[in-house]
């Protein structure tokens, strides 16, 4: 039965309900529900578009793939970008979109069904993981070429799922993966990749990175997770609390800052901590989703092999920072595919709903807000797009110390800009933009995610600040710098 009741049902019948219907529906209702028999009028216009379509609204697609001219995209790029669409619309959206709203965490089977359909290991960046992975049986996207593999197709995958507006679930499908399995497969000895590694690649085993603690967040260095090592020098005895740790609810293994010296950046080491008895994992309820298996992890005497140590003893803080690059570009791709997706929506709701006898559209203040919200998306995008053209050409991509700066700022930038297009969506959507379902359900979830990203992956102030203090260790004392 019809929400509504029967009596609805009956004040609109053979009547042409069009308009009324898009003003309380999102289309995919259309699709939504089995039992619902849907028919076309004779020389009506075509239906939905098939999942892998590019869309016809304006600022839905970015600009490359909607007409616009670009130095960044190849015919690799479009087609990876076609396949990726077409599988997320077919076979992630519907669950993404039920068990975000739910709460509910990825189960094993779906995590492995995004890694043996390579949307785990080609949002690792370019790497000898891609052709690794399709030795173990991952099937990559098509298009995806391991030897032309750059920056732009992994932000291309990045994109895609961001755009099915629940960021708290996709951060259960790999938020705390993508930043510790590079951990494992740039830095663990021969014997980790060849076993662990393999396993993760595959999604037999999932990895969550844990730095952050009570007394220790954007400060890293503060962090107090101990680990000593036995008298007979071949295992590491952890004890300590981590919090706000992505995925812990549900990872296997714990890439974790842990400090085996004295104070400061040189008594931290990093270490892979697999789940045992003595670690215990508790959720924490964010603003998004706690799909996302936020969690307290509490490690206590936990016995671990120092050949699970990455890298050397007291080169903890050096690896850390090594891999925060690619985290907070790709924190940025996620934040802007779901703000393009939210903005999507805004306009068309703005085009769709009629209000004092004409669209909403037709007002100059949300014309006004529409304007402010496409100039910030669009001007970040670009700036997006720079940065990660720098990182396919600099030595070691994002890894490359002189990155830091620019995704530092970019980052800013971002999470600066998306604030106000959240504000200007919320009020275009009205009362839709503040509640979890139907119309404006991905503004409402933008507008959580867009406070959480200016937070997680180093703050916006500390990214303002690192970004200018990169800067300055360049100024030249010259005469040629002075005023």
């Amino acid at each position: 039965m019809h929400p509504g009741g029967a009596k609805l049902l009956e004040q609109y019948a053979g009547m042409d309900a069009t308009t009324d219907f898009f003003e309380l529906h999102r289309k995919d209702v259309l699709t939504k529900y089995e039992n619902l028999r849907v028919g076309r009028l004779e020389g009506a216009q075509e239906g939905l578009l098939p999942a892998d379509a590019i869309s016809p609204v304006p600022f839905a697609d970015p600009p490359a793939f909607q007409g616009g001219n670009s130095p960044y995209y190849s015919e690799s790029h479009r087609t990876m970008q076609k396949s990726v669409r077409g599988f997320i619309g077919r076979e992630i959206a519907p669950t993404a979109i039920k068990m975000d709203l739910a709460g509910k965490y990825p189960t094993p089977e779906f995590k492995k069904l995004l890694a043996m359909n390579g949307l785990l290991v080609t949002r690792m960046g370019p790497g000898p993981w891609l052709k690794e992975s399709q030795k173990l049986g991952v099937k990559l996207p098509e298009g995806c070429d391991p030897d032309n593999f750059n920056y732009f197709h992994e932000a291309i995958v990045h994109q895609e799922l961001a755009r099915m507006g629940t960021p708290g679930f996709l951060d259960g499908c790999g938020g705390g993966y993508l930043i510790s399995c590079p951990c494992v497969m740039n830095f663990g000895s021969d014997a980790m990749k060849a076993t662990l590694g393999r396993e993760l690649l595959v999604g037999d085993k999932i990895s969550c990175l844990a730095i952050s603690e009570p007394f220790a967040g954007s400060d890293v260095s503060a962090v107090r997770t101990t680990a000593e090592k036995t008298a007979d020098g071949k295992h590491f005895i952890v004890n300590g609390v981590k919090k706000w740790i992505t995925e812990g609810m549900t990872a296997d293994v714990f890439v974790t800052a842990v400090r085996t010296g004295g104070k400061g950046h040189a008594g931290m080491s990093l270490l892979v901590v697999e789940r045992q008895d003595g670690l215990d994992t508790t959720q924490i309820k964010t603003t998004y989703s706690t799909s996302a298996g936020t969690s307290l992890v509490l490690m206590e005497d936990l016995k671990v092999p120092v050949e699970n140590l990455l890298g050397k003893e007291g080169d903890g803080f050096r690896l850390i920072m090594y891999n925060f690059n690619h985290e907070r570009w790709m924190i940025v791709q996620n934040l802007l595919g779901l703000a393009r997706s939210a903005f999507a929506d805004a306009l068309m709701w703005a085009k769709q709903r009629k209000v004092f006898g004409k669209p909403l559209v037709g007002q100059p203040v949300i014309r006004n807000k529409l304007a402010n919200s496409a100039a910030v998306l669009e001007s970040t995008w670009a700036y997006l797009e720079a940065v990660t053209f720098d990182m396919c050409l600099a030595k070691g991509g994002p890894l490359n110390p002189r990155m830091a700066g620019p995704i530092a700022m970019l980052k800013y930038q971002a999470t600066r800009s998306c604030w106000q297009i959240a504000d200007d969506t919320v009020q275009i959507m009205g009362g839709r933009g503040i509640t979890k379902t139907g119309m404006g359900a991905k503004v409402e979830n933008f507008k959580n995610f867009a406070k959480y990203a200016a937070v997680y992956g180093g703050s916006e102030e500390i990214m303002a600040d690192l970004a200018i203090k990169q800067a300055l260790k360049n100024f030249p004392d010259t005469v040629s710098a002075k005023l």
